[in-house]
């Protein structure tokens, strides 16, 4: 937002983002210790964090309704709610070539 108006207030910003949260438009989510992230309401999503470039995937709803459905199924457990954290290690950290600090990224997976 800086780049945009350099006398914005934070603290405008941050009621803003309290705003949007309740009215629903908007959901605060934390990614293992770093900052909440604010991403748009809609259909919720799971996300694995790499620890390395702390770069975040999106998990595919499917893979997360078959955890749902495991639970239904196996202990008659209805969830309610599913919040599915992944933290671990991608690829390219894996391989020593993390991406550039100024490009963290943000894949969605597709899962089969």
């Amino acid at each position: 937002m800086r780049k945009h108006d350099s006398d914005l207030a934070r603290s405008t910003v941050y009621r803003a983002l309290e705003a949007l949260t309740a009215s629903g438009a908007v959901w605060g989510v934390r990614l293992g210790d770093g900052p909440i992230r604010y991403e748009r309401a809609g259909e919720a999503h799971q996300h694995a964090v790499c620890q390395g470039c702390r770069g975040v995937l999106h998990l595919e709803h499917e893979l997360v309704r078959e955890l749902e459905q495991h639970l239904e199924e196996r202990h008659r457990f209805k969830p309610v709610r599913t919040e599915v954290l992944v933290i671990g290690i991608c690829g390219g950290c894996a391989r020593g070539k993390p991406p550039p600090r100024s490009r963290r990224p943000v894949e969605h997976v597709h899962y089969h």
